[in-house]
């Protein structure tokens, strides 16, 4: 297994344990919409058996789904916000990984040697961020004979923007590999989701399981 793929699997590590964190708290939240919605339910239900008489089935069970969908809708918003947090730390797991200078210029050096292998051209161009193309421009030329031996890799003259990693191209600009945390979290993003609706809201926290449906 390769460097480029073992940071892979701690990015998702790293959502696996953060969305274990939030697993609690997503199942307090469930706990108190459930018994919000069986208080709510039990008071409507008392004040709607005489209207429930008068209009029939069909327009009790309207209310009812009118209900459900008020539910669903809840629970899609705190799905969304929890999802949306998880990823936001990830942010700042990454802001600290690129704080440990070894082991991020360790990955920095499998970025570029995947890449450079990757891309069939001998001309290539690194973009780096702000940062990272300060500390590096002025040891490029050694950096760049060892992750491209036989390859000429230079440097961007300007910064792109980005938390970390690096993108490098042909000099033509025809081939790219997007070694950037951006980039890399886009291409994992909806495999890093699917991790946490799993670990946070785990099968039963839907809005048909509150009404017996």
């Amino acid at each position: 297994m390769n460097q480029v793929q073992e940071l892979e699997q701690a990015i998702l590590a790293r959502a696996e344990r953060l969305a274990a964190e939030y697993r609690e708290r997503a199942r307090r939240q469930r706990d108190a919409i459930l018994r919000d919605a069986a208080e709510r339910l039990g008071l409507r239900e008392q004040r709607e058996e005489a209207i429930a008489k008068s209009l029939g089935e069909r327009s009790f069970r309207q209310q009812v789904q009118a209900s459900e969908l008020k539910m669903q809708s809840h629970l899609d918003q705190l799905r969304w916000n929890l999802v949306t947090d998880v990823e936001q730390r990830l942010r700042e797991r990454m802001r600290s990984f690129t704080a440990d200078e070894a082991s991020y210029a360790a990955s920095l050096h499998a970025y570029l040697r995947h890449a450079a292998a990757q891309i069939e051209s001998d001309d290539l161009v690194a973009e780096l961020g702000e940062k990272d193309h300060r500390r590096l421009a002025g040891r490029w030329e050694a950096i760049a004979a060892e992750v491209a031996p036989g390859k000429s890799l230079v440097l961007a003259p300007e910064p792109i923007e980005t938390l970390g990693g690096v993108r490098v191209r042909s000099a033509d600009g025809r081939i790219r590999v997007d070694h950037t945390f951006e980039g890399r979290l886009e291409r994992l993003r909806n495999h890093i989701r699917q991790v946490i609706l799993e670990r946070l809201l785990p099968g039963g926290l839907d809005a048909g399981n509150l009404f017996g449906g």
